[in-house]
């Protein structure tokens, strides 16, 4: 019977299981992660090599014309060393990490989660995935709120694979796009994009891409030939969030 008990855990029947809890699902960018991971034994005692946590995220990938989603693997935390698991034991196991500032926003089609994984050798992995809800913190919330003052509305948020220069970063960038519809920048501009590379969590570096909207013919021209976009860089503190608005309009309006 142990025979049979060990050969069906080698593919995962009868064998052990493991299901996270956290302590709480909405979070900011640097805020930590705290939970239980509870294992339940199967029928037959198993050797857990590790017991790890790791941090995923989709982002749209572009090869051959095509479209088409992919996982990063934003984080990997250990959590425990070698242990075993008996038959029916029941380990609750508390674990802790500091969720990464450059962890995109849970908005659009990007979702974020938790996976956890029981490293098992001569057997199939038993895994829990948990969804987490990410929120922008403090200095990223003041930038969208100021593009919101300034008269923008949100058309479009997505995380894309990074241009090749900044894939040593990361292998994605959250571009949130918007689109003016009142105020100051209404009819001068086709659309605002702006992409966040936190420095830390008093720190942002902020891009954006300013899309000026085509004025005749040498508008036209300026547009077809992709001439239309300027970049900008700038930085953004802690510090700056009560003038935010006037900056970020003094910015724009440079490019506009």
């Amino acid at each position: 019977m142990s025979f049979f008990n060990k050969v069906f855990a080698s593919v995962g029947i009868g064998s052990a299981k493991v299901d996270t809890r956290l302590e709480k699902e909405t979070l900011m960018p640097g805020e930590d992660v705290r939970g239980v991971v509870h294992i339940t034994g199967g029928k037959t005692a198993q050797k857990v090599d590790e017991l790890y946590l790791s941090l995923h995220t989709t982002y749209i990938k572009e090869a051959d014309d095509k479209k088409y989603t992919a996982t990063a693997t934003i984080g990997r935390y250990k959590v425990t060393d070698e242990f075993t698991i008996h038959p029916t034991e029941t380990k609750e196991i508390p674990f802790s990490f500091r969720l990464p500032v450059n962890t995109p926003v849970s908005i659009g089609r990007t979702k974020v989660w938790v996976s956890t994984g029981l490293d098992v050798k001569n057997a199939v992995d038993p895994t829990d995935q948990d969804f987490i809800n990410v929120i922008p913190n403090r200095i990223m919330a003041a930038v969208l709120n100021s593009a919101g003052d300034l008269g923008f509305r949100l058309r479009e948020a997505d995380c894309e694979e990074a241009p090749y220069r900044l894939r040593s970063r990361q292998p994605f960038v959250q571009e949130f796009e918007f689109v003016p519809v009142t105020g100051p920048f209404r009819g001068r501009l086709d659309e605002l994009e702006i992409v966040f590379f936190p420095v830390n969590d008093n720190e942002l570096e902020v891009v954006l891409q300013v899309d000026r909207r085509a004025r005749g013919l040498a508008g036209f021209l300026s547009e077809a030939l992709e001439m239309d976009e300027s970049n900008v860089t700038l930085k953004v503190h802690s510090g700056d969030i009560p003038q935010l608005a006037h900056k970020l309009q003094s910015v724009i309006q440079r490019y506009c």
